[in-house]
């Protein structure tokens, strides 16, 4: 096999840097306004933010998104870069698509990160449309193998992979193979969107297939509909554009999928901006939340620069919920009365 996959994260890398409106932006967590409470009753150096993921505890329920992964010196010092800074702040990290690591073997050191981040949690990634590609549970098990991962996610990237001139678009009786995945691996399986959200439909065949966590990914953030249409030869053909705004967006999404909280673990991503945000998901059912763009910047410079994002929305959540007057996770997780009021 070519080198074709390995070169497409760098220019996945090439097009964000380049084009801002990538980022859809759709700020759709501004509808939601809270409860401010000028007496909240507690002082902020109270606040416990922490919470459970996996069996581990994270400081606060911030999962760094999968970003990129391959062989390239660039793609290995971000991927360094964010296990380092995951693991002095102890928060997750999930990986980019670890295809590439098949198809190019020298892309592997990209992915050989629990060196760098030895307790926290780590999340591999392999696209599910693969399993019908000859993917089985032999490279799900080596994507969890390199990394020494606590999960791993199989994203649903239908759109992405429509638009995308050399994609995979056979999603046929996936189910049947994810639930074969889910069984047999000896770790924890994560359905994982990628920018145009999870339905209920999405939610009850992963139950169904054995699932238990779901990352709803939806739309309002990154737009890979638009960024495979920058890769696309032929100017004349603008799907990619027509579809750039696809899909659920992140708080209809986790609204709708709020009924499955109680046995299934929600993660909240695509499209959060700030803490606020985050607090916003945990109010809507979401245990775990999920940003990359913010990171991937900084994560080209150092550690220190991803630390710094890190703690910067670690301060705003903390400060959200002392200024809603919720002194821990559990208080503030699914409590719809903090919700004042929406408009559109």
């Amino acid at each position: 096999m070519s080198n074709q996959t390995n070169d497409r994260k760098i220019e996945h890398i090439a097009v964000i840097n380049k084009d801002s409106d990538t980022d859809r932006n759709g700020r759709y967590f501004d509808a939601l306004r809270l409860t401010h409470r000028a007496l909240p009753q507690l002082a902020l150096a109270e606040i416990d933010s922490s919470c459970d993921f996996l069996g581990k505890k994270l400081s606060f329920p911030l999962l760094i998104s999968s970003m990129t992964g391959g062989d390239h010196a660039l793609i290995r010092k971000i991927n360094k870069n964010l296990a380092q800074a995951a693991e002095q702040c102890q928060v997750a990290l999930a990986v980019g698509s670890q295809r590439v690591m098949f198809s190019h073997s020298a892309a592997r050191e990209s992915f050989e990160l629990r060196q760098y981040a030895p307790s926290t949690v780590l999340l591999g990634n392999i696209g599910a449309v693969q399993l019908n590609k000859g993917y089985g549970l032999e490279q799900a098990q080596a994507a969890v193998d390199i990394l020494d991962a606590d999960g791993l996610y199989l994203h649903l990237n239908p759109l992405q992979e429509a638009i995308q001139q050399e994609g995979d678009t056979d999603f046929a009786d996936l189910a049947k193979k994810i639930a074969m995945i889910a069984s047999g691996l000896n770790k924890p399986v994560l359905l994982k969107e990628v920018g145009s959200g999870l339905s209920v439909e999405d939610v009850e065949q992963g139950l169904a297939a054995g699932i238990k966590h779901f990352d709803v990914a939806g739309k309002g953030g990154t737009s890979w509909s638009r960024i495979e249409h920058h890769r696309n030869q032929n100017s004349a053909d603008d799907l990619g554009l027509c579809f750039q705004d696809w899909g659920i967006d992140t708080v209809t999404s986790l609204k709708m999928l709020n009924r499955y909280t109680n046995n299934a673990t929600l993660i909240s991503s695509g499209g959060l901006r700030n803490g606020i945000d985050m607090v916003k998901s945990v109010i809507l059912g979401a245990s775990i939340c999920g940003l990359a763009a913010p990171f991937l910047k900084p994560a080209m410079q150092s550690p220190e620069a991803v630390v710094f994002e890190i703690e910067k929305l670690r301060r705003e959540f903390n400060t959200a919920m002392f200024l809603l007057g919720m002194k821990d996770i559990k208080s503030l997780f699914n409590n719809r009365s903090l919700i004042l009021k929406e408009h559109d």
